[in-house]
């Protein structure tokens, strides 16, 4: 083993003792996982923000205040009542009147705040498919960022079942609540809010309430059957809970089949692409803060595997992964045969899945 100094040359002649600190070994705990939203939302009358402009706010009525009202106060208000402690960002759009807007340049405004959660006021296959465009871009393995993002729909179950196959993308979530007189931007807000209320990314959002969140008449919720459609089409089901309070019955992502047109429930579950972020992350802060200035020795990837190791261990005792010690050689760094700068490694990733379905029989004894 050779200790590299940062500070401290080789060269030093004088006699003394020299000493400099490392700090880059001081950090062995897992990031924490802080989950910021942002609303796209339209410019109502009054508004004194500039379209494009990502503005944190803390209450409902300062979305008024800087946003106009309507909308935006609207979703605010919603996304409030269902986690009041929400970190809450708000795009601008101008909208002309009758038109469908183009909120692309309202995503880009995005990039640079590393939100998790983006939720248009929109919930059209335009706006939503801008959005998909927006995170597939961001999330790629360059720019690496963890977003998700979320919709809605109050009207009908086939209306939500097409959007969801139009879509078909696992980092985009859309719930159903029809006959609600909440409208589908703040049923979307309020359901962005609760997924934020959730930093550990493996765990099921099941009966999460959307408290403010309009209860629909008895005959208009969904039943069984229709949510068991939902789930089977990547929509997720919101129901009447205890106390007449909506409620997430099991949060899926829009994707249901892969690019071969094959039924596909990799990205099934929300939690699944959380936690894929999540362990990307950790690995991540991890490589850039324990080697910053590495030499790319034969004795490097040994030392890289072992810092990734000690990651995945320390997201299976907070129950993110599992079976890493059964996947260990699986885990792979070596160098790249093309690059001779570059490392390559193999992570294996058993994300822990959400108990979702408990199945007993009961055997009768006479």
């Amino acid at each position: 083993m050779s200790i590299d100094f940062d500070t401290i040359p080789a060269s030093i002649r004088k006699p003394g003792a020299y000493f400099e600190f490392n700090t880059k070994l001081a950090q062995r705990t897992l990031p924490a996982n802080a989950q910021r939203v942002c609303f796209i939302v339209p410019l109502g009358v009054g508004a004194t923000v500039l379209a494009n402009v990502p503005t944190q706010i803390y209450s409902d009525d300062e979305a008024a205040a800087l946003f106009g009202k309507g909308v935006a106060k609207a979703m605010a208000t919603a996304a409030i009542k269902a986690y009041r402690y929400l970190d809450l960002t708000l795009v601008g759009v101008t909208v002309a009147e009758g038109a469908e807007p183009d909120i692309s340049d309202a995503l880009d405004s995005t990039v640079g705040g590393k939100y998790n959660i983006v939720v248009p006021a929109w919930n059209s296959q335009v706006a939503l498919t801008a959005l998909r465009t927006h995170i597939a871009t961001f999330t790629d393995s360059i720019e690496q960022q963890s977003i998700i993002g979320v919709s809605a729909i109050t009207s009908t179950l086939s209306a939500a079942t097409t959007l969801a196959g139009q879509l078909n993308a696992g980092a985009i979530t859309l719930a159903l609540l029809p006959g609600t007189t909440s409208t589908a931007a703040e049923v979307a807000a309020a359901y962005a809010a609760r997924i934020a209320s959730e930093e550990d990314p493996a765990r099921p959002l099941n009966t999460l309430d959307l408290s403010g969140i309009s209860v629909p008449a008895v005959s208009q919720r969904l039943g069984r059957t229709e949510q068991e459609t939902c789930l089977a089409n990547g929509v997720t089901p919101l129901e009447v809970g205890p106390g007449d309070v909506v409620q997430i019955v099991r949060a899926v992502t829009t994707y249901t089949k892969s690019a071969t047109d094959t039924p596909d429930i990799a990205l099934l579950d929300l939690t699944t692409i959380r936690s894929l972020y999540y362990v990307r992350m950790a690995c991540r802060q991890r490589i850039q803060l324990r080697f910053p200035r590495e030499k790319l020795s034969e004795k490097t990837p040994a030392k890289v595997r072992s810092e990734l190791l000690d990651v995945l261990k320390k997201c299976e005792e907070l129950e993110i992964v599992e079976a890493v010690d059964a996947n260990a050689d699986g885990l792979v760094v070596e160098k790249s045969l093309q690059d001779p700068n570059r490392l390559n490694a193999a992570i294996p990733t058993d994300v822990v899945n959400g108990l979702h379905v408990f199945a007993g029989r009961i055997d009768l004894l006479l």
